[in-house]
């Protein structure tokens, strides 16, 4: 049907890996245990940097090639969103205590803190 030999079929499936095949295996575990090491933020850049650190000889492109043979990529960061807003028009609540917060008796002055929302 596929126009194969029978013979080179069965070639096929005893042939044993190539020295790049080989390599890129064991490559490809380093960069899987390093991707997960590094919560996958780790990019083609950063991982050649710890590879080379670790003794193994790649460029960035390979790693790039193999990130992507991989299908893995790289979270970006998360930018930076500015949730207080300052210059508003809304009535805003009279500084009463003045940073005096000793009271004399129980339930005489309250105050919070919500500053993290």
């Amino acid at each position: 049907m596929l126009s194969i030999e029978r013979s080179g079929y069965y070639a096929f499936l005893k042939r044993t890996l190539s020295k790049r095949d080989l390599s890129n295996k064991l490559l490809d575990e380093k960069i899987v245990s390093l991707f997960e090491k590094h919560h996958h933020r780790y990019g083609a850049p950063r991982l050649t940097d710890e590879l080379k650190d670790r003794g193994e000889t790649c460029s960035k492109n390979r790693v790039a090639r193999r990130l992507k043979y991989l299908k893995l990529r790289a979270k970006g960061k998360k930018k930076f969103k500015v949730t207080t807003d300052s210059k508003h028009h809304l009535p805003v609540a009279e500084n009463i205590l003045n940073r005096n917060f000793a009271a004399n008796v129980p339930n005489q002055k309250w105050c919070g803190d919500i500053s993290y929302i």
